[in-house]
């Protein structure tokens, strides 16, 4: 007896937990044969740390999958934005040109004036003349006559036209009948 409590007490609860958990998973070799062996089913302890599932692998790809569509459509419509950020950009260059045009190239009289298209885009300059509300044109002979310049300039496309519009006032001469 004195033996036995001396081998409880060497041997903690720990060290049973131990001893159990590997005569789980032991096999005697005394039960396989030569041929089984090789084909022998695998240990039970060894099964655990093998690997994925197949349903853990599916899961994984799954989410991977669904998580590159999102990113794919991020992406997809941030350079279709900086496409179209790129047209727009165009468009203003151009009419902003036309207006600059206007007194130099373009005549600065009442009319509307359009040439060939540009890099694909087309441009329209509408020139009239203006009239400030609250203005009653006591003056016969006004020193500078004022006129609105509105530049269209647009770009057709198969999905529609994008199209923009700049409007400034300019001082001109007026025109005198008999100069």
């Amino acid at each position: 007896m004195k033996q036995e409590k001396v081998q409880s007490t060497r041997y903690g609860a720990q060290d049973g937990a131990r001893r159990l958990q590997r005569t789980q998973c032991f096999v005697p070799r005394s039960h396989l044969t030569p041929n089984s062996q090789a084909r022998a089913a695998p240990n039970p302890c060894r099964r655990r740390s093998r690997g994925f599932s197949l349903l853990e692998v599916l899961v994984a790809f799954a989410i991977l999958a669904i998580s590159l569509g999102v990113l794919l459509q991020i992406f997809q419509r941030a350079m279709s934005t900086t496409a179209v950020s790129g047209e727009y950009s165009r468009i203003v260059a151009l009419a902003e040109a036309k207006l600059a045009q206007v007194g130099a190239d373009i005549p600065l009289e009442e009319g509307v004036h359009t040439g060939e298209p540009e890099d694909g885009m087309d441009w329209i300059v509408s020139i009239q003349p203006y009239q400030p509300q609250g203005w009653l044109g006591e003056d016969p002979q006004p020193a500078l006559q004022p006129y609105v310049v509105t530049a269209v300039a647009s770009l057709p496309s198969i999905t529609g036209s994008r199209q923009l519009t700049l409007r400034t006032l300019r001082l001109a001469e007026p025109v005198r009948p008999g100069l």
